[in-house]
């Protein structure tokens, strides 16, 4: 298992989000994202603002993921 925190995930604060796979860890980010635009997080609403004008460019969004499954892939493991 390994951590990371919403805003390597590009989001918008220091919650730590533990997982065993990137496509996990993915799963669980996009989960805290959501209960935090339900309780209308102003910082969350904005990172999320920036994730979908991010996703009007492919490439960058491929290069994005890329960047958070490196960092990913190279986390040791959670002790």
């Amino acid at each position: 298992m390994k951590t990371m925190t919403c805003k390597q995930l590009s989001g918008a604060c220091d919650k730590k989000i533990s997982a065993n796979t990137f496509e996990e860890m993915g799963k669980l980010c996009k989960e805290h994202a959501m209960q935090m635009f339900k309780e209308k997080d102003q910082d969350h609403i904005q990172a999320m603002q920036k994730m979908k004008e991010l996703m009007k460019d492919p490439k960058a969004v491929q290069e994005c993921f890329k960047k958070m499954r490196n960092e990913f892939d190279n986390l040791p493991e959670d002790k």
